[in-house]
């Protein structure tokens, strides 16, 4: 069930996937910069986005939440060299999981933020709430 279901009003309920040594800083450095995104995202570290498993989209989007971001490492990754590559093929097979599952696949979406890159994430989130609304009510 989305939030706007659930009748809270807050819009559309957003699960992060947040890399510890890339991501994280950046979205951190969001909240105490004081930047504002939906109250509705929810952030779950993990050590590099290629190690992110597609049935844990599916999961999140029959758990209730309307979409699904990976804050990807990019070329910065400190764990394995192809990092793109891989989280690439993640973010492909997840699309086509949930494709399969009867979900669009416009509920998952991708970008590479860095440890810096505060402002960039707040605006990839509220683009993407506005993408999720529209899919809502489309």
């Amino acid at each position: 069930m989305s939030a706007e279901e659930q009748g809270d009003g807050a819009g559309p309920r957003i699960l992060t996937f947040s890399t510890v040594n890339i991501s994280d800083p950046g979205i951190d450095l969001a909240g105490s910069s004081h930047m504002h995104y939906p109250t509705t995202v929810t952030v779950v570290n993990v050590p590099c986005s290629s190690g992110i498993r597609p049935e844990w989209v599916l999961h999140a989007i029959e758990s209730g939440f309307d979409g699904v971001f990976i804050a990807a490492d990019g070329t910065d990754c400190t764990f394995v060299t192809d990092c793109t590559h891989r989280t690439a093929q993640v973010f492909s097979t997840a699309q086509e999981l949930l494709k399969e599952n009867g979900f669009n696949p416009r509920r998952l979406k991708m970008a590479a933020i860095c440890s810096v890159c505060a402002e960039s994430f707040v605006s990839h989130i509220e683009s993407f709430t506005k993408a999720l609304n529209k899919l809502e009510t489309g």
